[in-house]
């Protein structure tokens, strides 16, 4: 499977700025499917309510998905890579 990835930065409630990826079907195009994702994501972490728009949230590339993040994908219809202050 191939994967679109989507650089976000969200600011966290703290002031400190989040980075993470949401990782989504190379097909899915709906940028709102996509945002609604990455706050399903925020709420997971008790980052509901911080803004994820086009402005935190763009497409950055297409790569092939390793086995567990395919699985993610199939099963949830996304995948997160936390990268910096996600904790």
């Amino acid at each position: 499977m191939k994967i679109a990835v989507w650089d976000t930065y969200v600011t966290r409630k703290d002031g400190k700025v989040m980075h993470f990826d949401i990782l989504v079907d190379e097909n899915l195009k709906d940028e709102n499917q996509i945002f609604e994702f990455g706050k399903k994501y925020l709420k997971s972490v008790m980052q509901e309510g911080q803004s994820l728009t086009s402005k935190e949230c763009v497409f950055c590339h297409i790569e092939k998905a390793p086995e567990e993040v395919e699985g993610q994908i199939l099963n949830n219809g996304f995948a997160i890579i936390e990268m910096e202050n996600c904790y």
